[in-house]
């Protein structure tokens, strides 16, 4: 017997994107719309993230609206408001009270770690049914996503977001070989991705030699490796440039504190207690033409890496996710997130190589050390092996040359 009305006919689901954006939040956003929609939910957008639901709220219809999800970043607007940001709780009172006033039934959270932590707080002190939902360039958060490579079991990360990111970063680094082997230098590249190295892994994709990682921290003994491995990798390459690829996290030795340390763009921490991070390439750069006697010079991809279209692995990527996110609505089960379960190519994304997992146990994943050599401060086969699941290698242009040199006469 047909239905006379739509599953949730009458009930409201609200979408909300926090913490920094991604090229695939409106790619989100649109595929967790439609899939609502058909199920019969009114869908509302929360604009600005969490602060989108404090005082009077800032909501707005997205039911009857076209939406781009192929725009990068989000329509929705995002900002690091912390629910939980205040001692007394008046925050999560005015939360409560929006969600009441709004009459929205279901949250569905967009964000990392920050955002759906502090979801699943709500959920699991206030009541509120959420479902999180992943992004995050930095590819940090905990999916345990499996990786075979050749036989080996490697627990990796894939996030919504850091394809597309990681393609824009490959493609990047690419393009500074022209510069780097006109004036015969050394480019730091710094790469972002916080406290995680899997991003600074794309710029290997484009050329890129030698790369630091927040995982291993660089001492004082530490550093001498790596300016004698600089200078052999400079004086190796045919053409006598270098590029050096580093996380905007990486921990340095720093000789005028007599420590190791990252280094902060700015003193001021976010709600969630995250300082800014930034300018380790500039400090890098310095002291290997001190060190290493040949120039060099920083470069920051910077919010290059979050900018621009949704490629097309994460276009498909969330509609997958999107998917058991009506799983989760039809079964009413809240407090959790959809993640990929199995490394898989382009082909390959389909809902039975997704899982869900408890939003509580999202944490965060470094990059593994399978997938890096220490000593050589390069990134392993396996890695290039994970990447190429979702981009390929940008088409190099060179210019191979060898002039014949011309000796004076006399």
């Amino acid at each position: 017997m047909a239905l006379t009305k739509r599953i949730f006919e009458g009930k409201t689901l609200g979408i909300l994107t926090g913490g920094g954006d991604t090229p695939a939040l409106n790619a989100s956003i649109e595929a967790i719309k439609s899939r609502a929609s058909v199920l019969g939910y009114k869908v509302y957008g929360i604009r600005k993230g969490w602060k989108g639901l404090l005082g009077d709220g800032d909501i707005v219809d997205l039911s009857l609206q076209p939406y781009d999800g192929s725009y990068g970043g989000t329509a929705l607007r995002s900002s690091r408001t912390n629910p939980f940001g205040v001692s007394d709780n008046s925050r999560v009172a005015e939360i409560m009270r929006n969600l009441k006033r709004y009459k929205i039934d279901v949250l569905v959270t967009i964000g990392g770690d920050d955002t759906n932590g502090a979801a699943k707080k709500l959920y699991e002190q206030e009541g509120i049914p959420v479902i999180g939902f992943p992004k995050t360039i930095d590819n940090d958060l905990k999916t345990k996503t499996i990786h075979n490579y050749n036989g080996q079991l490697i627990e990796g990360v894939v996030c919504p977001g850091f394809p597309s990111a990681a393609k824009g970063v490959a493609e990047f680094t690419n393009r500074l070989a022209t510069t780097a082997e006109s004036h015969s230098r050394i480019i730091v590249l710094e790469v972002m991705g916080r406290d995680a190295g899997w991003l600074t892994g794309a710029a290997m994709m484009g050329g890129a030699e030698v790369s630091l990682i927040p995982e291993i921290p660089i001492t004082k003994e530490k550093k001498e490796e790596f300016f004698d491995k600089v200078s052999e990798a400079y004086q190796r390459s045919k053409k006598h440039y270098l590029i050096v690829a580093v996380s905007e996290g990486t921990r340095w030795y720093q000789e005028k504190l007599d420590k190791v340390d990252v280094v902060y763009a700015s003193s001021e921490v976010d709600e969630y207690g995250h300082p800014r991070f930034g300018g380790i390439s500039g400090v890098i750069a310095s002291e290997i033409e001190k060190k290493v006697g040949i120039q060099a010079r920083a470069q920051n991809v910077g919010y290059y890496a979050r900018s621009g279209e949704c490629r097309n692995y994460d276009k498909k990527f969330v509609g997958v996710l999107a998917d058991k996110v009506v799983d989760l609505l039809l079964r009413e089960d809240y407090g959790r997130m959809p993640v990929m379960s199995k490394l898989s190519t382009f082909q390959e994304i389909e809902e039975y190589h997704m899982d869900t997992i408890d939003m509580g146990k999202i944490g965060n994943q470094p990059l593994p050390f399978e997938y890096f050599d220490k000593k050589e401060f390069h990134f392993n086969e396996s890695y290039i092996d994970f990447l190429s699941y979702f981009i390929e290698k940008p088409k190099s242009i060179r210019f191979d040359y060898n002039f014949p040199q011309v000796k004076p006469m006399f």
